[in-house]
Formats: C-alpha cells, sequence, structure tokens
C-alpha cells in the first residue's frame, strides 16, 4: 500500500524524451550509413559517431539537462566523442531510478551497435582513446608534461645550416615542424626538412614534418617600387631641439652588417660604390650631401672602422642612390673647400626601393583589376587600382557582396563588378587612413568563388610534399570534393598513408563541416586546423568564438584532432612584448590538440611561455571538462 513517490511521473517523461532522442540518433545513422561504410575501418565508428553528434545538435536539449542535472546524472554536455553511448547510460539509470528494465532500441541494422562493447563506452577503444591515437598516428607521440603538442612554422633561415635556427626550436619545445609552401622553394624546403630529422626532441623521437599547400589565395597586385631613398632623421625633445642625432653607417660592403658604436640607437647603413674614399676618413671629418629633395645637409664622421664609418646627422635627410658625398681635404676640415672639386667625393650606391602603398581612407573606392602589372600609388581622391591575384573573382562577385582586405584591416561593399574589373567602396578603414599594399590577404565572404582546393602549383609541390613531409594541409578547403580531389592526388603518388590536415578558413568550410569530414574519414590519418585570421574577417568577429568552440566539438564527436592556429601569442613572437589578451587565448588553446605559433624573431619565447601556460591549464581542463585538481590557494 505505499503510495508512489512523487517524483516518478516526471522519470516517465524523462525517460520517454530522452529515449525519443536515442532513437533519432539511430534513425539518423541508419539514414547515413551507406557514407558512413565508406569510412576507413579505423573510422567507421568515429564515423557514426559524428552523424550521431550532428543528429544530437539539430535538437534543443537544454530543458532535459537541467532535469537530468536535477537528477544527479550527465547533462549530456560533454558527450562528443561517445554520443550514443552517453545516452544510452542516461536511459539505463533513469530505467532503473523507475525500477523497470531499460527499453532495448527498436531492432534495426546499426553499423557500430556491434562495436559498443557495454553501454557506458568502456568497451573497445572509446572516444576519448580514439581522439588520441589518431592524433599521435597524425602528430607524433604526446610530449611529456603536457598532452598538446605545439607546432611552429619554419623561417626560410631554418634552411640555412649554418645558422642552426632548428635545434633551438626543438629545445625550446617544438613538437611539430611546419613549412608553408607558399614561402620559398623546393631546395628551400627539402634542406629544412633534413634540419629537423637530424635534431631529435629531447624525448629521442623526431618532429614530424607538415607541408601547407598554398591553395588559390586571393592577393592584392604589386604596386610599383617607390624611389631608392632612405630616410635619416634624429630625435628631438619636445621644445625641437636635437637630443639624439642620426647615425648613419657608410659602407663599401654591401652584405656586411650596420657596424659602429649605435650606442642602442637604430643605425641606418648607406652603401657608397668605393671603399677607398671609407679607407681616407677620419674621426671630425665632415660630409655634405645634397639630398633628395635638393636639400644641402653635413654629416660628421664620429668613429672608422676596418668595414666602414659610422657619421651622425642632426638634420633629417633622404639619402638617394646616386646622390654625390664629398668629403674635404686633410687640411680642409672646416669644411670650407668642401664643394670644391678638390673635395673627395663618392655617390651613394644601391639602396633598397622604398615600396609604394595606396593610402585609404573611409570612403574612398578601391577598383581590383584582371591586370597584374604594378600600378602606381594613386593620388588622394581618385580611385586606387590594383590587382587581384585570382581571375575566378571577376566571374563570381555580385555587386552589394562584402569585401575585405589585408586581414580585415580594410572593408567594403562590392559596388560594380565588370569583366577586368571589380570596384569596391570603403566603408571600414582607420579613420585616418592606412596603407594598401601588394600582396595582401582579399577575401570574400559572401561571394561563392567556383575554384578548385588543388591548383597546379599544388599538385607540383604534392610530388614534394609527398616525398618529405608526414603531414599535408590543405589551404581553402570548401566543399566534401576538394578532400575527395586530395585522396586521389596522394593514392596516385602511393601516399595514402600521409596525413591530411584540412584548413578551416572560410564560411563555407565551416557549413560543410560534417559532410567534409565524414569525406576525410575514408583516409587514416585526418587533422583540421582553425585558421582563425581568415576565419575571423570571413564569419565576423563577433562570431568568431563561438564558431571556433563548434569547430572543436564537432571535430571531437569525429575524434579528429585540431590545431588551433593564427595568431597565438603573436605580438610576443614579433615584438617580445606579451600581452594579457593573448596570454588568456593562449590558455583557451589548451582543449586542441595542437597550437600553432607563427614565425618572429621572438619565436622561442614564445615557444617557452606557452609550454608554460599549457602545463598549467591542464591540470584545470579536458576538452570543456573542468578538472578538478586539488587546489592550494586556499590553504590558509
Amino acid at each position: 500500500g505505499m503510495t508512489c513517490p512523487p517524483a516518478e511521473p516526471c522519470l516517465d517523461a524523462l525517460e520517454a524524451e530522452v529515449r525519443a532522442l536515442r532513437d533519432a540518433l539511430l534513425a539518423a545513422e541508419h539514414a547515413q550509413r551507406e557514407v558512413i561504410e565508406t569510412a576507413h575501418p579505423m573510422h567507421r565508428r568515429s564515423a557514426a559517431n559524428l552523424v550521431h553528434y550532428v543528429e544530437l545538435r539539430n535538437h534543443d536539449i537544454r530543458h532535459l539537462q537541467t532535469q537530468l542535472t536535477a537528477l544527479g546524472l550527465s547533462s549530456l554536455g560533454r558527450c562528443e566523442a561517445d554520443v550514443l553511448p552517453a545516452v544510452e547510460a542516461v536511459l539505463l539509470v533513469l530505467a532503473r531510478l523507475a525500477h523497470h528494465h531499460p527499453a532495448r532500441p527498436a531492432p534495426g541494422p546499426s553499423t557500430i551497435t556491434e562495436d559498443r562493447g557495454d553501454p557506458a563506452g568502456h568497451g573497445n577503444g572509446h572516444g576519448p582513446d580514439k581522439l588520441r591515437a589518431h592524433t599521435e598516428r597524425l602528430l607524433g607521440p604526446e610530449p611529456t608534461a603536457r598532452r598538446t603538442r605545439i607546432m611552429v612554422t619554419l623561417p626560410t633561415d631554418a634552411a640555412d645550416p649554418d645558422l642552426d635556427v632548428v635545434g633551438p626550436l626543438v629545445a625550446a619545445g617544438m613538437d611539430v615542424a611546419r613549412v608553408n609552401c607558399a614561402h620559398d622553394d623546393v631546395d628551400h624546403w627539402e634542406r629544412m626538412v633534413r634540419a629537423v630529422r637530424s635534431h631529435p626532441r629531447p624525448d629521442g623521437r623526431r618532429c614530424p614534418v607538415a607541408m601547407d599547400l598554398a591553395g588559390p589565395k586571393l592577393r592584392t597586385g604589386p604596386l610599383r617600387a617607390g624611389p631608392q631613398v632612405v630616410k635619416v632623421s634624429p630625435r628631438r625633445d619636445p621644445s625641437g631641439r636635437v637630443s639624439d642625432p642620426a647615425r648613419v653607417w657608410l659602407t663599401a660592403d654591401p652584405g656586411g652588417p650596420a657596424g659602429g658604436e649605435g650606442g642602442g640607437r637604430t643605425v641606418v647603413r648607406v652603401p657608397v660604390t668605393a671603399g677607398g674614399w671609407i679607407g681616407r676618413r677620419r674621426p671630425g671629418d665632415r660630409v655634405t650631401l645634397v639630398d633628395a629633395r635638393g636639400v644641402d645637409r653635413t654629416w660628421e664622421v664620429v668613429s672608422v672602422g676596418p668595414e666602414g664609418c659610422l657619421a651622425t646627422a642632426d638634420r633629417t635627410t633622404y639619402a638617394a642612390t646616386g646622390c654625390e658625398l664629398v668629403c674635404a681635404r686633410d687640411g680642409d676640415r672646416d669644411g670650407e673647400g668642401a664643394g670644391d672639386a678638390a673635395g673627395d667625393r663618392v655617390r651613394v650606391g644601391d639602396l633598397p626601393a622604398r615600396p609604394l602603398a595606396h593610402r585609404v581612407v573611409p570612403g574612398d573606392r578601391v577598383i581590383l583589376t584582371r591586370d597584374l602589372d604594378p600600378v602606381d600609388a594613386t593620388p588622394a581622391g581618385e580611385p586606387h587600382r590594383i590587382g587581384c591575384t585570382l581571375p575566378e573573382a571577376f566571374a563570381s562577385a555580385r555587386p552589394g557582396q562584402r569585401a575585405w582586405l589585408d586581414d580585415g584591416k580594410f572593408g567594403g561593399v562590392i559596388s560594380r563588378v565588370d569583366p577586368d574589373e571589380i570596384e569596391l567602396a570603403i566603408v571600414d578603414a582607420p579613420s585616418g587612413g592606412a596603407n594598401l599594399k601588394g600582396g595582401k590577404g582579399i577575401n570574400l565572404p559572401d561571394t561563392d568563388l567556383d575554384l578548385e582546393a588543388l591548383t597546379a602549383r599544388d599538385l607540383a609541390d604534392l610530388d614534394v610534399v609527398t616525398r618529405i613531409a608526414e603531414v599535408v594541409a590543405l589551404s581553402f578547403v570548401r566543399r566534401p570534393v576538394d578532400v575527395a580531389r586530395l585522396q586521389e592526388e596522394l593514392h596516385r603518388r602511393s601516399a595514402d598513408q600521409l596525413g591530411i590536415v584540412l584548413k578551416v578558413e572560410n564560411l563555407t568550410a565551416f557549413t560543410n563541416l560534417p559532410a567534409i569530414l565524414l569525406t576525410a574519414l575514408r583516409s587514416p590519418s585526418v587533422g583540421v586546423m582553425i585558421a582563425r585570421g581568415d576565419l575571423a574577417v570571413e564569419v565576423g568577429f563577433e562570431r568568431l568564438a563561438e564558431v571556433q568552440e563548434e569547430i572543436m566539438w564537432i571535430c571531437e564527436a569525429a575524434h579528429v584532432p585540431v590545431v588551433w592556429a593564427t595568431q597565438v601569442l603573436d605580438s610576443l613572437a614579433r615584438t617580445g612584448r606579451r600581452t594579457r589578451a593573448e596570454i588568456t587565448d593562449a590558455a583557451m588553446s589548451d582543449r586542441a590538440e595542437c597550437v600553432m605559433l607563427n614565425k618572429g624573431p621572438h619565436v622561442i619565447e614564445a615557444i617557452e611561455v606557452l609550454d608554460v601556460v599549457l602545463r598549467r591549464m591542464q591540470r584545470h581542463h579536458d576538452k570543456k571538462r573542468s578538472l578538478l585538481s586539488r587546489l592550494q590557494a586556499w590553504d590558509g
């Protein structure tokens, strides 16, 4: 005669809701079974789990999660890696709470039910183990003190055996070396890879090499080189008096360093056409010249060395190639005879041309042209013309679509499209204007570019990559067919075992990610790179945080490792100065399997900082789950 506890009716309703969810997962798997069966045998279960996860996220289960949590059960908020087992474990406990046998699923062909082991997912290799094994296959063994690997982009210098760039990178904690095929050439790449091979990691194993295919990148065309001029200017105090003269290193050695005692100040290198002239200089000599603006200037020699002499200037000088330097003869140090024919003369040698740029302000018009000949910088107020490296853009772009230039520095709307021109109205630019240079990225987030992800150049590069690297990264992937094409090309080169990393860098790739991953899982070894720079511009900065989370979840469901890339500790690597926001961003990256650092003069320091941040954060996080390690902070 016991009365039922009041919670039971809600248990029945809850169980029915979870059962309906479980049946929806199985129905989705059944509907996609042909695609799942095309996956590599090793990845069938991962493909099925991906299908389950996509189906789960087609339902809004927030209300259900609240009720499950109130009963002390799993809220399914951490089930990415094992979706169906997590749902079945909840069903099992709900049934036991309601004192009846759990309802079995309706019998139907399921590709992974046989392989699933017990409902809790502890059977043969559950999700997290699969992800760990796939990561090891793609990116090499796990480092000793942290889970997340560090990938570093190798600079051009890494090809020079005399410089030993790679050794210190490995010693600092690099786990994977990245070579970007958009830069350098085959000879450089081969020497870089040889350097990586000759420097094993501290555990004795060698770093795998990942090579990025360049892909069909949209970039601005070249601007004409500017004048061969170098600006020399002193520092002035607030009242305009010279507080620190400019320093000029005059040398006849074209490749030598800027020597002399710079005293920590920047030294401007000015080549001269005759070494003998340098040899005759003495401290105190006065050198006069007419600069590029036609203004008379005088520099004073302060020290002389075997390779050159150091002079100071206390007025701004624009020294140009070919301009004449005149020094008074010995007995004539006060400069009286400087302009005289008796003066000791030499000309300024070849200076690098100053790159020109368009100065673009909000409201300006920029015309992208099919013609890639170098263009002149445009006077203010006139439309700026600059080439666009991708012919397909002229066929696909439409008025009203958005365009971003130089990683989002300039935003515009397409106002006109002709067969050979795309005109943009610039609506988003720094208020004082900014420089638009050649070779800068163009993003057309609204334009459906009909592009092959593999260019003719990529196919030629692939011959090299399959010979010398462990991993190939596919740029500009947009559709499953792009992945299938790469798989065919690898098969043709007997390189099916090569790891594939898919770079998600635009909205199309993000939208198609489930289908792209299902195609990718036909290969034995797969990963995804979140190219956050391009992605931020394409999806909008406001959505970036959400989009990068969603990519990580769906990759975890497919048991596919993620490389978190672009601008990680960027200002630290470039300038040696870290920012608070950057450290917080790096701490978030600990949930990815690998973090990529770009090259920069301070990259060693960036690796060391990232290594410490990852080690600390991985005591507290495992993917989306908080790990409750014993905290000592509040022991007092």
